[in-house]
């Protein structure tokens, strides 16, 4: 998904990189693109471009009917990623009664050019309707998640790429990926990181 959708000039890929060609053991996914602000000359209704997103896709239905995700058991949001830095915004989709909604938080990358994981507390996501904060606020419909993704809409002009190894739903990282990144307690996230999303 990218401003193309509306007569904009960005450009957006998704793709499957192979094991170790990323410096990570598993395949993952690249994000990449470039971003352009420029607008469509005719379509007058446009104002704003520059934006670039994916998503996953939703759950095939059972028998039983939609299948959604059920995030209740755990307290956040895991990602491991390979940033460039840019603003990304973590998207999540549940099966509400405005179907337009997206729960959001920024995805902070505490290294970038570099594989590391990156906790989101659920209770922290912001709910937006095309962009902006909406009240009342809700919490995230913890037993009915659709879709995860990300999108940049900084609209900043130029390349971008972001590489994701994997997401999940957890309640605290593992030894390993603890000593990996770094943090000084493998359930919260270091404090350099919290002066980060404050500032």
């Amino acid at each position: 998904m990218s401003d193309p959708d509306i007569g904009g000039f960005s450009k957006a890929n998704l793709d499957y990189m192979s094991p170790g060609s990323t410096g990570s053991p598993n395949g993952c996914a690249r994000f990449h693109g470039s971003i352009s602000t420029e607008l469509p000359r005719n379509n007058p209704q446009v104002q704003r471009s520059g934006y670039a997103a994916w998503r996953t896709l939703d759950r095939p239905p059972t028998i039983f009917g939609r299948s959604l995700w059920d995030i209740d058991p755990y307290t956040y949001l895991a990602m491991r990623v390979k940033s460039d830095g840019r603003k990304y915004f973590v998207n999540v989709q549940t099966d509400s009664i405005v179907p337009t909604d997206l729960h959001q938080h920024r995805l902070f990358a505490r290294r970038p050019g570099e594989w590391e994981t990156v906790l989101i507390n659920w209770n922290e996501f912001v709910r937006t309707n095309h962009g902006q904060a909406v009240e009342p606020q809700t919490e995230i419909l913890r037993q009915s998640v659709k879709t995860v993704g990300v999108g940049l809409t900084d609209r900043v002009p130029g390349p971008f790429e972001l590489f994701v190894d994997r997401i999940w739903a957890t309640n605290g990282l593992t030894d390993e990926d603890a000593k990996e990144d770094g943090r000084l307690d493998k359930w919260v996230i270091k404090e350099a990181d919290r002066s980060e999303e404050r500032g």
